[in-house]
């Protein structure tokens, strides 16, 4: 059905969870992400999202680049979109994936069944590891010896009692690799990360402007952050994505100048069906601009003061502090 590696595992073998989610939110990392706090009983306890849960089959979906993502950060008047977000919705292309196998595994053995994509309270890496899928590594994503660490977790509840699989073991060893490259430096320990300081985070879930320290790191990524995944060294064993729709759109390397001209009815078109559609057009150009900022272009300096009276406090404030930065550097 498309994807790269299923395992199964049972809702109660992550209870480690539950102590590692309020340690991380109890200092803070979670930033303006509320509904992980609000969420915690859920989160930290597989088993208790449904009780009636036997058993979790856990599932990976490449979305393996084809080119090497951190190229386009070698041209500064463009903007870096991360990997998955350079297609199609991921989300609604996993679910269906599930359903069909879901629909089929109720016609072989019965039983009842729920399906999760990144959209409910469920510990995916975790139920990953212990599925055996992969690990999470230092970075906190997991990664696997035979697909890298490009892929969507799918998870689905049954009340099946299967077979389970035997956990993963982490195999990062002494490398650091994902932790030196972070250009905010958002992992204040291996195996832990500070989503206050993640680009990813900054620049797809925090409203308002961004620190300026942290948007002057941010360089040309304006929705996503790659780099701590593309440099794992187990992507030598990446799987390219078999789905054309998550590489369907040229939107990786579209110039600065063109998206922080979009008006709201021109992003909408832009990015229908993108994972990208659901900041907002004010949040994206926001972004836009730390960019242009960040570009050292002198041509783009004129883009920014157009938008320094933006009716949007956030977009006016980047903007003007987007044209201060070029106008110093040209100067």
């Amino acid at each position: 059905m498309g994807f790269v590696a299923c395992r199964v595992t049972h809702p109660g073998a992550v209870p480690e969870v539950a102590e590692r989610l309020r340690a991380f939110v109890q200092a803070g990392y979670h930033g303006q992400m509320g509904w992980m706090a609000e969420r915690m009983a859920w989160r930290g306890d597989p088993s208790a999202l449904w009780p009636d849960a036997r058993s979790v089959i856990m599932l990976a979906e490449s979305y393996g680049p084809e080119q090497d993502p951190l190229a386009v950060m070698e041209r500064p008047e463009k903007g870096a979109i991360s990997v998955y977000a350079q297609g199609r919705d991921y989300h609604d292309i996993v679910k269906k994936r599930l359903k069909r196998l879901a629909r089929w595994l109720i016609a072989e053995g019965g039983g009842e069944v729920k399906v999760f994509v990144d959209t409910a309270p469920v510990p995916e890496k975790a139920l990953g590891q212990a599925a055996g899928l992969g690990w999470q590594g230092k970075h906190t994503n997991l990664l696997s010896r035979e697909w890298g660490n490009w892929a969507f977790l799918g998870a689905i509840f049954t009340t099946l009692e299967l077979a389970v699989d035997a956990p993963e073991v982490d195999h990062c060893g002494s490398c650091t690799a994902c932790l030196d490259i972070c250009p905010t430096d958002a992992f204040p320990a291996p195996y832990r990360l500070d989503a206050r300081r993640c680009i990813s985070y900054l620049t797809i879930e925090h409203r308002g402007p961004v620190d300026l320290d942290l948007r002057s790191r941010m360089g040309n990524r304006i929705y996503g952050c790659d780099d701590c995944l593309a440099v794992c060294p187990w992507n030598k064993f990446a799987v390219l994505a078999s789905d054309l729709r998550y590489h369907g759109r040229e939107v990786e390397a579209s110039d600065l100048a063109d998206l922080a001209a979009l008006d709201d009815a021109q992003f909408r078109a832009r990015f229908s069906g993108s994972p990208i559609k659901r900041i907002g057009q004010d949040r994206f150009v926001r972004n836009v601009l730390y960019a242009i900022g960040n570009s050292g272009q002198p041509a783009l300096c004129s883009v920014a003061q157009g938008l320094a009276e933006d009716p949007d406090a956030t977009v006016a404030e980047a903007a003007r502090w987007a044209a201060l930065q070029l106008t110093a550097a040209e100067g």
